[in-house]
């Protein structure tokens, strides 16, 4: 009889990164724990951690290479080439072998590059898939097809943070470990849905609240985390950038300022200083304009004190990031931390609380058109995903190589995207389930699922968990995919063919390329350090707090750049009396603890997707005149969702509507079009005004 086998591994979901432990048997997962001395987790996991692995045995699993039929009926060269191997599945696919899907992909790169040149060719995805993958696949996109375009889901999430960090403080990852919320003195958390989105973290964030009474909230709608907080500021929608300046406006106006910080560490102040004391609506007092919000003109100022004169953390999401001007805002958080010094220091600093479990390490690595790994300039700045999609349109793009990443779903405007890849010759995706974009591409490959493949994670602090299998897989894993890509394109004798005999060569040369983060995290080091895991910059030891003596731009100083809140959407209506006037309501999405974005993964397991089996309309308790029926379709300019079951609550405001975007037959985010972060295109997912319509 078979022994259970425990094996310590990192957690496949959210940028928490929780370490994990595989009880496995007969190459079979019975059931996942906390790995015992896990420094992340602390012994616990979120519901998603503990059941989400039934996916790994799930029918849905992509096991065998698929090509269209109908690919293969405009592509009569590939087909003789790939004819051998094709077995019928069914009236759209065959299935072949992986050397064949491999030959046929790269015939028609070649095709593509001779006929259209290298920018016909785009590569999206890598933020789900271990570092050596995504590495791999900008290398593969800028040095072999030689192509700048490449992108990963950051842009649906967190570029902005990276783009405002940046830009004042050099560095754009948070800058302290999750535990140093024991440290602190105060937390605000805006724009996050800790509990749901990042519960283990959350989980620290209820512990200290409940002893030190320390937190503050600062959200659109009640969350589950306000229950515990001191200040529960719920805000109009749009409203962030408003309120971050009202806040900075406080410190400066009563001079909560750290004087001695500010002259040493920072520059521009006097300029910022001057603009905002002169801004209109940088005063709390403005809120006395707005009905029902009155009260956030003393409850703002309360909060910017706090966190002035205490030790403080700042902590933010995609309720942050996901608007017009998410990158502005990003820069506005950071300004909290210049001013008040609460940044370089253990118990305050700044925490974006990252989506995907490797979307951190993604950006490390290059995904970006306009970073190349380690967040060097590259030599050529390719375009951002929404600039791909209307390449598409215009029939200049015209193969996309995706990993990971279901654009058809979690994307906005997706009906402009649907028509868009109409347009392409090729679509190629890997991936481990047959999800909505691996259903409408032309070759799709399954590859390894984090449980089965050894891989270097980069979590939402910084930190490197080395993963290593629980389970063995006969499936390649992405990295290898892209080898083989490679190889047959390039020349045996050429410095571009790939001699990687294992993820470890991989990542041997990461730890080259990209030296000024990762030159002393070796395979060995992260196996020691398996259950604590390592914080880059790692050289001889790692770092757990940065910016300790000097920020990480050109001339170490933090910088002071101010960027007014404009006008619009909800508080322009309730100023001018006009909220609801027009029967419009006002939108934002989020996400709910069973699921994990696309919920392709978790849906596959029974015990959480009987939790929440579709996604729900929370409404108003107040606004029960307008809703009347069981189900409602959303509709906006761009599009209209299906039917949505609505719920009555409490918990959102008047005029107010949230939804989960898990299921990709509620198709969400047709209602979304273009609109977005004024400097780095992430989708403005946070707040969009619907027409309701009831069924």
């Amino acid at each position: 009889m078979s022994e259970i086998k425990k094996i310590e591994s990192v957690c496949t979901y959210c940028g928490v990164g929780c370490d994990i432990e595989g009880h496995v048997k007969d190459n079979k997962i019975e059931h996942i724990s906390a790995s015992p001395n896990g420094v992340v987790s602390e012994g616990n996991l979120c519901i998603k951690g503990k059941y989400g692995f039934d996916f790994v045995t799930s029918e849905n699993r992509v096991t065998t290479p698929l090509i269209k039929k109908s690919f293969l009926e405009k592509n009569l060269e590939i087909l003789s080439a790939v004819a051998d191997s094709l077995v019928k599945k069914d009236d759209t696919w065959y299935e072949f072998s992986l050397d064949a899907a491999t030959t046929a992909v790269t015939m028609k790169l070649k095709e593509t590059i001779k006929n259209h040149g290298r920018h016909s060719i785009a590569s999206i995805g890598g933020a789900r898939t271990s570092c050596e993958s995504a590495y791999l696949w900008q290398k593969f996109t800028r040095h072999t097809i030689n192509s700048p375009h490449v992108d990963n889901c950051a842009r649906v999430c967190h570029s902005p943070s990276l783009k405002g960090m940046r830009k004042t403080i050099g560095e754009g990852a948070a800058t302290n470990p999750f535990n140093d919320i024991y440290e602190t003195e105060f937390m605000v958390v805006m724009g996050s849905n800790t509990t749901e989105a990042h519960p283990i973290v959350a989980n620290r964030m209820v512990k200290m609240a409940q002893q030190k009474h320390n937190l503050a909230v600062i959200e659109v709608r009640d969350i589950k985390l306000a229950k515990f907080s001191k200040y529960n500021a719920v805000i109009p929608h749009e409203a962030n950038l408003l309120v971050l300046n009202m806040m900075a406006y406080v410190i400066l106006e009563e001079e909560l300022y750290n004087k001695e910080f500010v002259a040493k560490r920072t520059k521009w102040f006097d300029e910022y200083k001057n603009k905002i004391l002169n801004d209109p609506y940088a005063n709390p007092e403005y809120f006395k304009n707005l009905e029902g919000y009155a009260h956030l003109a003393k409850m703002i100022p309360n909060i910017a004190r706090e966190y002035a004169l205490k030790k403080s953390m700042f902590f933010w999401g995609l309720g942050i990031t996901e608007h017009t001007d998410g990158s502005y805002a990003v820069m506005a958080i950071t300004h909290l931390a210049l001013l008040t010094g609460n940044i370089g220091k253990t118990g305050a600093g700044l925490m974006p609380l990252r989506g995907q479990n490797n979307v951190q390490g993604a950006c490390d690595m290059g995904c970006l058109p306009y970073y190349n790994p380690d967040y060097q300039e590259p030599k050529e700045v390719g375009l951002m995903t929404p600039q791909l999609v209307d390449e598409m349109l215009e029939g200049r793009l015209k193969v996309v190589l995706n990993m990971g990443e279901d654009i058809t779903h979690i994307h906005p405007n997706i009906n402009k995207i649907e028509k868009a890849i109409e347009h392409l010759d090729m679509i190629v995706v890997q991936e481990v389930m047959m999800n909505d974009i691996a259903q409408k591409a032309d070759i799709v490959i399954g590859v390894r699922s984090a449980y089965e493949k050894t891989g270097v994670y980069v979590n939402a602090m910084r930190r490197l968990h080395l993963s290593q299998p629980l389970v063995k897989s006969d499936l390649p894993d992405d990295w290898e995919v892209i080898k083989m890509f490679n190889n047959k394109m390039a020349d045996e004798n050429s410095e571009n063919y790939y001699k990687y005999e294992s993820s470890k060569d991989v990542w041997n040369e990461v730890r080259e390329v990209a030296h000024r983060r990762f030159s002393g995290a070796s395979y060995e080091k992260m196996e020691r350090h398996r259950s604590r895991g390592l914080q880059w910059p790692v050289y001889h030891e790692d770092t757990p707090v940065l910016h300790l003596l000097d920020f990480r731009t050109d001339d170490g100083l933090g910088h002071f750049s101010y960027h007014g809140y404009k006008l619009r959407g909800m508080v322009e209506e309730m100023l001018n009396n006009q909220l609801g006037s027009d029967g419009g309501y006002h939108l934002t999405t989020g996400r709910t603890l069973a699921h994990y974005n696309n919920a392709a993964q978790t849906k596959e397991s029974e015990k959480l997707n009987k939790r929440y089996d579709e996604d729900i309309l929370l409404v108003c308790e107040d606004d029960k005149k307008d809703f009347t029926s069981e189900f409602v379709v959303l509709k906006t300019e761009f599009g209209e969702t299906n039917p949505l079951r609505i719920k009555f609550t409490d918990k959102v405001k008047t005029q107010t509507l949230f939804t989960t975007f898990h299921h990709s037959k509620s198709r969400i985010n047709a209602i979304f079009g273009d609109k977005s972060d004024e400097l780095i295109l992430t989708a403005a997912f946070k707040s969009i005004k619907v027409e309701i319509i009831n069924q």
